[in-house]
């Protein structure tokens, strides 16, 4: 038992089955994200046809090419599910042809490592727009150990993955739980504009201090910015402190979301100049979050939008926005259920981020494992 050198092309193969027959609606249509998962698609899909579309069966790949702009990774991910999915016809499919030398979870692994991120970083090509070829892709050397060695490191993988997805339903059962009692106040309460509890902040960083340059999940968290630093004017740039509240209003038509978070942390933010920055006044600013990071609220949102090409929110229009006026009980309570929701959250969080970080941990120790037995 020993390790064996392969170029990747060896073990996979790509495909490009095509939604030709409209088998599959928008429902099916699906985006990949940064953190190599499938997402709802960002893309106006407003009279696009989907034959051109390609197939993600169960247990294929995705990837995009373009990594250029990208927070220096690569977008990729694989379909654990036993759904079919399609995606754009710019992105590239693929399975892996060999299954009896490599198993497709033990590639995922490979695949969702920093290094791995850099390597094709490294090995993209152009000018305006960098890739990263097909034919770059499958010209990658690959040291896989055997079959039953990675089996043995996947079973470890898949654990972790379990006991996050087990813990991930609990959050959404709470989830519900938060949107149960606001929907019996809504049928209560009178609703009350937003924009009664906001004072607009708006402070920009004249002097230029160096905070933390941030933007905003549409998860509804800060999180670093993947803009490029170089070359910016952090002076004209918002300041969110601490408890504050920064705001995406542009495509929202477009995503039918309305990106909103709290500074949760004990630091300023750097935000986009073209953000919106306020504070909460009058009401539980907990009870405040909760209701407007509901889908029920961004939905009003988008009906609310702009014919612009960014199909933006107008401020005045967000203001006029109603959440269910509560008492000051009932807004402790909700208030009680969102930092309940708000550290569950995190800790998922942290054990997605665990399982990230485990993966070149996994790759090293099945490739020693091999070496040891050879």
């Amino acid at each position: 038992m020993a390790l064996t050198k392969y170029k990747l092309g060896e073990l996979i193969e790509q495909s490009d089955e095509r939604n030709s027959d409209n088998k599959f609606t928008l429902d099916n249509v699906k985006g990949i994200s940064i953190q190599k998962i499938f997402i709802e698609t960002k893309a106006n899909m407003e009279g696009v046809s989907l034959t051109p579309y390609k197939l993600v069966r169960p247990d294929d790949f995705a990837y995009v090419t373009v990594t250029s702009r990208n927070g220096e990774k690569i977008t990729l991910t694989h379909n654990t599910t036993e759904d079919t999915y399609i995606v754009s016809s710019s992105y590239i499919v693929f399975c892996v042809k060999r299954t009896d030398l490599l198993l497709s979870n033990y590639l995922f692994m490979y695949f969702n490592r920093t290094e791995f991120d850099r390597f094709s970083r490294f090995n993209s090509w152009g000018s305006a727009r960098e890739t990263f070829s097909w034919e770059d892709f499958c010209d990658i050397d690959i040291d896989l150990p055997p079959i039953d060695i990675q089996q043995k490191y996947v079973d470890i993988y898949n654990a972790m993955i379990s006991n996050q997805q087990c813990y991930e339903r609990g959050l959404e059962d709470l989830k519900l739980t938060c949107d149960a009692f606001i929907d019996t106040l809504k049928h209560k309460r009178q609703g009350v504009p937003i924009g009664d509890y906001i004072t607009v902040t708006d402070k920009k960083n004249v002097e230029n201090k160096q905070y933390r340059f941030a933007g905003l999940s549409m998860e509804n968290y800060f999180i670093d910015s993947i803009a490029d630093e170089n070359n910016l004017d952090f002076t004209k740039y918002k300041i969110v402190e601490p408890g504050e509240i920064g705001c995406v209003l542009m495509k929202v038509g477009r995503d039918a979301r309305i990106t909103i978070a709290r500074n949760e942390s004990s630091e300023c933010y750097l935000i986009s100049p073209a953000y919106y920055t306020f504070s909460i006044n009058g009401i539980n600013s907990d009870y405040f979050m909760l209701n407007v990071n509901r889908s029920e609220f961004e939905r009003r949102g988008w009906f609310s939008c702009d014919s612009s090409a960014r199909a933006s929110l107008p401020w005045i229009e967000f203001c006029n926005l109603t959440i269910p006026k509560a008492t000051e009980e009932e807004q402790e309570i909700v208030g009680y259920i969102y930092q309940s929701l708000l550290l569950r959250t995190n800790i998922n969080n942290k054990l997605k981020a665990q399982i990230k970080d485990i993966c070149p941990i996994l790759i090293k120790g099945s490739i020693e494992e091999a070496r040891k037995e050879a």
